[in-house]
């Protein structure tokens, strides 16, 4: 079995940045391969990957739209130092544990920016394959062990750890507790409520939040663990989700996931090697609001539940005609392959492509990373499953926001959906070399 880094593997700087050239190939088997442990093999199986291509050094991925993106190896680690965070162009993982956080009633900024401190070490270490501080078992028998455990033995299977800020961490009930007011920004708004939406607040909103991604759901669960372990009596997990089966990819000519309804999802998403569709959509420039947010994206969580037992008695004519695509190619209406361009006058005037498509919307888009979710039954015999849709845009107000109220008012497939939960985070530039800290710039 192939065997994790643990601390005592790990370099004398447990934080020294990675290099973007190439993933790294700590604990790889002979010749450079990363290592590929039996529950990700599982898992692979499962999500129906092909394993013979993915389990061989790096692979490149052509998207047709810029240099080749550069994949880690099964089991590689996705570097956690640079200008933008990980975790937003980098290419999809297979799983997601997505927390969302609330700062305790007692907490000072002192205290809330110590567990940032802590968290920041912390996810540069497990993004790089290595345990939590002196590791699971190793430290004080008296003590409890800095790190879970529940990953030891596994590569760092492309983890990434993306942070976020809401808006009720600059100001929650009219006070200010943190002395953030000032620095919120404009784009971080309260987002309205959208025609059709049945949001649960249990599972709505959050101080802070977290997005984990890995090819192994272990790695992201332990992930997400750690870091609420870490900031226990500072800050307590609001609400989370698990997340499977990528429904979007940044590597838009690999193959193009399918969401629960069997439709491909994502076709036309953004490139992760598009460094001007990024800048143009993503990204947020110099100027467009508080110094610390440059480099940054905001995040729209949305937890969309599918009513799928309805979808799946309906014939596949409509279900084709909702969509505006046929499900077997993927293909746009009056088009032979899935990346045709569409003739958007050829679909139904309700379909949801025409009506999400950039051409219907004077050109605006998003970067999507959604991922698929089931959480058993709701007690009336019907699966609670659906689409964890997560955003990321250069300024809500201008993308997500217009964009749904346009789909909430006509989409045909609002028959078939429910939005149930919803959050928005700014997520700030990336921490660019160790020392730093997630919210450095935000607290300062």
């Amino acid at each position: 079995m192939p065997s994790r880094r643990t601390s005592a593997d790990a370099p004398e700087d447990a934080e020294s940045p990675q290099q973007d050239a190439a993933p790294s190939t700590a604990g790889s088997e002979p010749g450079g391969h990363a290592p590929v442990s039996r529950r990700a093999v599982i898992g692979w199986a499962g999500a129906g990957v092909a394993l013979g291509a993915a389990a061989v050094g790096s692979v490149a991925v052509a998207t047709g739209q810029g240099d080749p993106v550069a994949v880690p190896a099964v089991g590689g680690d996705v570097p956690f130092f640079g200008e933008h965070q990980s975790g937003i162009a980098t290419p999809v993982q297979d799983r997601l544990h997505f927390a969302a956080f609330d700062v305790s009633a007692t907490a000072t900024r002192e205290s809330l920016v110590r567990v940032l401190k802590e968290w920041t070490k912390a996810a540069a270490a497990m993004t790089g394959g290595r345990e939590v501080g002196s590791g699971a078992a190793s430290g004080l028998p008296q003590a409890p062990p800095d790190d879970t455990g529940e990953a030891l033995g596994l590569p760092a299977s492309r983890l990434t750890l993306t942070v976020g800020f809401g808006p009720s961490l600059f100001e929650k009930d009219g006070v200010d507790r943190f002395g953030l007011r000032a620095r919120r920004p404009e784009a971080l708004i309260d987002l309205p409520k959208f025609r059709g939406d049945s949001l649960d607040p249990a599972r709505s909103g959050g101080d802070l939040c977290v997005q984990a991604c890995a090819d192994d759901p272990q790695v992201a669960v332990h992930a997400i663990r750690n870091l609420a372990r870490i900031g226990m009596g500072v800050v307590n997990v609001r609400w989370s989700q698990l997340g499977f089966g990528k429904t979007s990819s940044t590597t838009p000519e690999a193959q193009t996931p399918r969401n629960l309804m069997g439709f491909k999802d994502g076709t036309h998403n953004i490139a992760g090697s598009d460094a001007g569709a990024l800048a143009e959509h993503v990204w947020v420039g110099p100027g467009e609001g508080p110094e610390w947010m440059t480099g940054g994206s905001y995040l729209v969580a949305r937890r969309i539940r599918m009513h799928i037992e309805t979808w799946d008695r309906t014939p596949l004519k409509e279900q084709e005609d909702i969509f505006g695509r046929n499900k077997g190619e993927g293909a746009p209406f009056g088009k032979l392959k899935e990346r045709d361009a569409p003739d958007l006058k050829a679909m139904p005037e309700d379909s949801h492509v025409r009506l999400a498509h950039p051409d219907s919307n004077d050109g605006l888009m998003i970067l999507r990373r959604g991922f698929s979710f089931t959480d058993g039954t709701d007690g009336l015999g019907r699966l609670e499953a659906g689409l964890f849709f997560l955003a990321y845009q250069r300024d809500t107000r201008k993308a997500f926001v217009p964009l749904q109220q346009r789909l909430a008012g006509s989409d045909a497939l609002n028959e078939y959906i429910q939005h149930v939960g919803s959050a928005h985070f700014a997520c700030p530039a990336g921490v660019r070399k160790p020392g730093e800290w997630w919210g450095q710039a935000l607290f300062g």
